[in-house]
């Protein structure tokens, strides 16, 4: 009994060890399936804070802008005109006898192109020179008469008022005779507008008239054009130019004229004036092409396509029109440089004044640089001083702060 009773406090500190070792155990494991479930949790929360910053950073693609040609080709619709372009009307009225020339034929200055019979004019003419001859024969008498009174006022045998008289009478009939002769002249022109001659070299674009046609001079009635006349040799061509090109467009410039009916053949020309006003209407300024035609090819009246090259005023860029921001400021592009005092990249945006729209891509005159970093297809909520990130496509430690880039060409 003694034995038995001095093992029990014995067998009691073992199985009390025990405990505190399974306790020991157990709490080791229960601090194991916590640490296990929060440390993933953790990691987990890490990464979505990672991610959802990489992701409140956008990437973004840049370019450098491309170097604008040093002239841009401008093409135009322009109405090709005869350098001379003259309809002929009749100067004498009466009835046409005769034509010489029909629409396509090519006449030399002073050809004879058609006849009018004028009989009127005909009989005012002798008329008008049987009154010159009345007149002439009383200015002739009435010199006789002046000169045998002033003789004969010489020994007093007249009075100085028959003198007087008789000098006035000589006088009144030479100014008669002067008119009558200014009035032959007349009818004499008249009478030579019977023949219509060309004015100058050039081809019969119209004829208007027939044989037995009464011809009317537009006296108490519209006078009738008989014929109409082009001196295509050379040839003008008249343009719009838009305002923004106005100051360009100087004589002396090149132009190029294509038309359907020639593929792919051009015609030399060349800008030879301006009308130096910008018309208010269209915002456009009048100029004239030149164009030489000595074999007929071009014909007036034809729709040309002129292509007309203009010098650039200033180094331009050209960017996609995807990387173009309509906002209410006007036209920006957003470009990438180096932020502050943060480090990074940021987007800054810029205002830019565009020149020619090419399609797909735009002229830009100022605000952008070809040394800069464009971004491509920005965001619409992008906004200066916001972090971005480049694509693989651009070197970060290059072009950004505008030392070693080089302009795509």
């Amino acid at each position: 009994m003694h034995s038995q009773a001095e093992k029990s406090p014995q067998n009691d500190r073992v199985q009390s060890g025990r405990g505190i070792w399974v306790a020991i155990i157990v709490l080791l494991i229960v601090a194991g399936v916590v640490i296990a479930g929060i440390v993933p949790r953790e990691r987990a929360k890490a990464a979505l804070k990672s991610e959802t910053y990489n992701l409140a950073v956008p990437t973004v693609v840049v370019i450098h802008p491309k170097l604008g040609a040093p002239q841009t080709e401008i093409v135009l619709p322009g109405n090709i005109q005869a350098f001379i372009d003259s309809p002929i009307y009749a100067r004498t009225n009466g009835y046409l006898t005769k034509w010489y020339a029909d629409i396509g034929t090519h006449v030399k200055e002073g050809q004879l192109l058609a006849d009018i019979e004028t009989p009127e004019v005909d009989q005012q003419l002798d008329q008008a020179k049987a009154d010159l001859n009345t007149a002439q024969a009383n200015s002739r008498l009435a010199e006789i008469t002046a000169t045998r009174y002033e003789d004969l006022a010489k020994t007093e045998a007249v009075s100085k008022q028959d003198v007087d008289n008789a000098a006035g009478d000589f006088a009144a009939k030479k100014a008669m005779v002067q008119s009558a002769e200014s009035n032959v002249k007349r009818l004499q022109q008249l009478q030579s507008f019977e023949k219509i001659y060309a004015p100058f070299d050039g081809v019969i674009t119209a004829r208007n008239t027939d044989i037995g046609h009464l011809i009317n001079s537009g006296a108490g009635a519209p006078a009738t054009e008989l014929f109409h006349i082009a001196e295509t040799r050379s040839l003008r061509v008249f343009i719009n130019v838009p305002q923004e090109y106005s100051q360009a467009a100087a004589p002396g410039l090149t132009a190029d004229l294509t038309l359907q009916e020639f593929p792919g053949k051009k015609f030399k020309g060349k800008l030879v004036r301006t009308a130096d006003s910008i018309d208010l209407a269209s915002r456009t300024l009048l100029v004239e092409v030149d164009v030489e035609n000595p074999t007929g090819e071009l014909l007036p009246g034809a729709y040309a396509q002129v292509h007309l090259k203009i010098p650039a005023g200033a180094t331009t860029v050209i960017l996609p029109v995807s990387a173009m921001l309509f906002r209410s400021e006007g036209l920006q592009v957003a470009t990438v440089q180096k932020c502050g005092s943060g480090g990074g990249d940021c987007a800054q945006l810029r205002t830019v004044t565009v020149g020619h729209d090419f399609g797909s891509e735009i002229e830009v005159v100022t605000g952008v640089k070809p040394i800069d970093w464009v971004i491509v297809n920005p965001s619409d909520s992008m906004v200066t001083g916001e972090k971005v990130r480049l694509a693989s496509n651009a070197n970060p430690s290059q072009g950004i702060d505008g030392v070693s880039a080089t302009p795509a060409q």
